[in-house]
């Protein structure tokens, strides 16, 4: 994989469904219905779907695809592919609170290497660049040109008093008395893959997720805080979470900066 060219083509795309979510978010009908597993889909979800996998596909005709909106396509188990979650936090976008992104990631050998995140409602991008480190650019987000960015790292958690992030959407009981064997000295919530930024940019020390997700809702987080210098592992058995499994559903999992000593399930 040309890395270089994966990081610019990622970042536009990003950047051009951004505009199109948006678009169709500041108007009067979300067009929304219900997908075979009764979760929500918008007109925002589809239009954001179709130009970054048209652009991914010729940009990168050789190499597999895999999207939320085209997952009843993929029934092949794959370890190197592109994965997509287009509109990432559909229940924020409907209840327009902001906390949605747009997700593309590159996974090599079932880890993903490469991400981006983008949230157009809030203005922040979060991407791994062409080494694989971690960074947030700054400034007016130009899908043309790169522009500045700065480099974004873990925090050195103080497992007394530490930060953690939880799903805004999502958060039950089980995920509370987990949290709750810890010593936490602040607690916030956050939708969508932004929670594993938070971790990345050292907002926040610890996100567990003890709850369903699917790998499309991971991936570009997870190859962020990996950049970033943090760790996503499974809930049971603290091995790193990998990708390309049959279904291409995760089990639960911690993400986390190095220095959080993992208490048990």
């Amino acid at each position: 994989m040309d890395f270089d060219r994966l990081t610019l083509v990622m970042r536009r795309l990003a950047l051009e469904a951004g505009s199109k979510i948006m678009e169709i978010y500041d108007g009067p009908d979300f067009g929304v219905r219900s997908k075979s597993d009764d979760s929500p889909v918008t007109l925002a979800d589809e239009a954001a779907d179709a130009l970054i996998s048209a652009g991914l596909r010729e940009a990168f005709p050789d190499t597999a695809l895999v999207t939320e909106e085209q997952a009843a396509t993929h029934d092949q188990e794959v370890g190197t592919f592109l994965i997509v979650d287009p509109l990432d936090g559909t229940k924020e976008f409907i209840g327009r609170r902001g906390d949605f992104t747009v997700n593309i990631a590159y996974v090599e050998d079932h880890v993903p290497v490469r991400g981006v995140v983008y949230a157009p409602a809030k203005g922040r991008m979060f991407y791994t660049n062409s080494v694989g480190r971690a960074v947030e650019e700054t400034g007016d987000l130009d899908p043309g040109a790169q522009g500045e960015t700065r480099a974004i790292s873990v925090s050195d958690p103080q497992n007394g008093a530490l930060m953690v992030v939880a799903s805004k959407s999502h958060r039950d009981q089980a995920t509370d008395d987990y949290i709750a064997q810890y010593a936490v000295k602040d607690m916030t919530s956050a939708g969508s893959s932004l929670k594993f930024c938070l971790v990345a940019t050292g907002e926040a020390d610890l996100y567990p997720r003890l709850g369903r997700t699917m790998e499309w809702d991971t991936a570009a987080g997870h190859a962020v805080l990996s950049g970033a210098g943090g760790r996503v592992v499974r809930f049971d058995n603290r091995l790193p979470l990998s990708y390309g499994k049959p279904g291409f559903a995760n089990p639960f999992f911690i993400a986390h900066a190095p220095g959080v000593e993992l208490k048990p399930g």
